[in-house]
């Protein structure tokens, strides 16, 4: 390396956010995921190895996938090679793969490719490297916030193991601060640093596991706060204005993932639930009309005839988002969903019309003849509607009679529960 470079190396390092920094150099300073990474585990094992084969990194933002990769570098006697899905084509892998083949041919030695953000690549960029991972030309490790098992092409989830990352532990987090406000060399010891207690707190529970966005808040709360004679002292209003409250992190899975909580906390009648993932939907910018219309499936679909005045409840909830808006209709719509979660529940409703779907895609007869249309004149030399009894001639308004087609008139699709408002219902169809 020359001078010149050197200094380059140098002066882009000083340069770079404190967390880049403090980024892990070895395994023995790298916090965090020990259940992967905890000693006699897989993943340590292989790296301490120099055998790691293709894998992806999938975790939350700011909790170690591209900083372990980073270990990996420096411990492998491998070639390492770094891309990003953003700004990397099929020409840029096919670079990198002819460069990799020429080192195996005259050093024998390997190549690792890190390929960070590895969910954005399409299907002709995840099968132009297909064939180097099979043949071990590349050992691939991905890097990824979303879930590969449904952001990825199963071709490449299939040929790699997947580690899945957790966000940091307090703990963990709060280590890596104190660590980086002291460390002369890459963080900022040289500074004299005080921070008090409840603003550490702060960072550490704000920043929420993502240990990036705790880093960045410490050093611009220390790059921001004048210098006293005793040096630069970090107190909790300094350190609130230093960290941001963090958007929610919302990628599909995760959104599905609290959809589905919600859900099944109305049909599990725990109204505390139900609010709670309601709110941490809106919070995350889910359209308020796709929740409403949840609440109205799920009045009929876990409520239904056990409490009828639940469907009125979600269906006015619609209305009054549609009429008022956010954020006042947030209270009809939090009525709604306590008025299901707190009702009797059934599912004879989805029960029924689930049974009489299926038969109807099979149904292939034609309608009884006394339930045939008779508005025109010359029904009766069809036969239609002869033999038809008017219920309404009767007592108690009802006449038994067949309304189904031959082929499923022993059919049962409705049976009322014995839950609130249907036990009536129940008991009538019995007498």
């Amino acid at each position: 390396m020359t001078l010149f470079d050197q200094l380059e190396a140098e002066n882009t390092r000083k340069n770079a956010p404190l967390a880049e920094r403090m980024r892990a150099r070895n395994l023995d300073e790298f916090f965090g995921q020990e259940h992967i990474l905890g000693p006699g585990r897989l993943l340590r094992r292989a790296i301490e190895a120099d055998r790691l084969t293709s894998c992806i990194f999938w975790g939350p933002p700011g909790c170690g996938k591209t900083t372990l990769a980073h270990v990996i570098a420096a411990h492998t006697q491998s070639a390492f090679v770094r891309m990003n899905a953003v700004t990397s084509g099929v020409s840029d892998v096919r670079e990198v793969l002819q460069k990799a083949a020429e080192r195996r041919r005259m050093f024998g030695q390997s190549t690792y490719l890190l390929l960070d953000e590895c969910h954005r690549w399409n299907k002709a960029q995840s099968d132009s490297i297909l064939p180097a991972i099979e043949e071990g030309l590349i050992r691939f490790i991905g890097s990824t916030t979303e879930n590969p098992m449904i952001s990825m092409t199963p071709a490449i989830v299939s040929r790699c193991r997947v580690f899945a990352f957790k966000p940091l532990t307090q703990k963990n987090v709060r280590s890596l601060l104190l660590a980086a406000a002291s460390d002369s060399e890459r963080g900022l010891g040289h500074m004299n640093v005080h921070i008090d207690d409840d603003a550490l707190d702060h960072i550490v529970t704000v920043a929420n596991g993502d240990v990036r966005s705790a880093l960045n808040a410490l050093e611009l709360a220390a790059l921001t706060t004048p210098v006293s004679k005793d040096g630069i002292h970090i107190t909790l209003a300094v350190a609130e204005e230093s960290i941001q409250k963090p958007v929610i992190r919302c990628d599909d899975t995760l959104y599905y993932d609290m959809l589905s909580a919600f859900c099944k906390s109305m049909r599990g009648s725990d109204s505390d639930a139900a609010l709670f993932w309601f709110s941490r939907l809106l919070y995350a910018g889910a359209d308020p009309k796709l929740l409403v219309r949840r609440v109205i499936a799920h009045a009929s679909e876990d409520v239904g005839l056990a409490n009828p005045i639940a469907m009125l409840q979600a269906v006015a909830a619609g209305q009054a988002l549609e009429q008022i808006g956010l954020p006042e209709a947030r209270l009809s719509i939090a009525q709604a969903i306590i008025a299901v979660c707190e009702s009797p529940k059934s599912n004879s409703v989805v029960m029924a019309i689930d049974g009489a779907m299926a038969d109807a895609e099979k149904a292939r007869g034609d309608v009884p003849p006394h339930l045939r249309d008779t508005h025109y004149a010359g029904h009766e030399r069809l036969g239609a509607g002869g033999g038809y009894k008017y219920p309404h001639d009767f007592p108690g308004h009802y006449v038994e009679q067949q309304y189904l087609p031959d082929e499923f008139k022993k059919a049962v699709y409705y049976e009322p529960s014995d839950q609130g408002h249907e036990a009536k219902i129940k008991k009538r169809k019995e007498l």
